[in-house]
């Protein structure tokens, strides 16, 4: 079970740690990493007509606002990233369903991979959790696990013709 500090005075008194916290999603009791990856399909929905290069646009402004977002809140709550900050695996899962496929079976792979990765963090997560302070650290690992889990996948994608 995740544990988190923010509390809902904390994230619903700052907008900012709101958004960071995933608008309340980061306060689920068991798996707010889960939860808050899951606010990526909506947003992605959202998204999914515009331009690809649209959508790459938003990926940079969510991973730049992240490291401020995600560094900010965690300052706040004095801990390194509190399992309550949940815009890293928004941003995360995001970059996972903009460089796959839009059939539902690559985007459930990628969320499953994504979680695995994400909640495992072998290298070069789990070195990037360990090593990489503020906010840019928080962010990074969960890009990384996007990285990796849509290399995987367009490896499957290739393998299967």
């Amino acid at each position: 079970m995740s544990t988190t500090s923010a509390t809902k005075r904390f994230v619903f008194g700052d907008a900012g740690h709101c958004a960071a916290c995933g608008f309340g999603l980061g306060l689920t009791p068991k798996m707010p990493g889960t939860a808050g990856s899951l606010l990526a399909f909506p947003l992605y929905f959202l998204t999914a007509s515009a331009p690809f290069f649209a959508q790459v646009i938003l990926l940079l402004a969510m991973t730049v606002g992240g490291i401020w977002l995600c560094g900010r809140a965690a300052k706040a709550l004095a801990v390194k990233d509190d399992a309550g900050i949940v815009f890293d695996e928004i941003a995360g899962f995001y970059a996972v369903l903009v460089f796959l496929p839009e059939k539902w079976e690559w985007q459930a792979a990628g969320f499953l991979l994504f979680r695995v990765l994400d909640a495992a963090k072998p290298p070069p997560m789990g070195w990037l959790d360990r090593n990489v302070g503020g906010g840019l650290g928080i962010m990074l690992d969960d890009l990384a696990a996007a990285a990796v889990a849509v290399l995987v996948l367009r490896a499957a994608m290739l393998a299967a013709g």
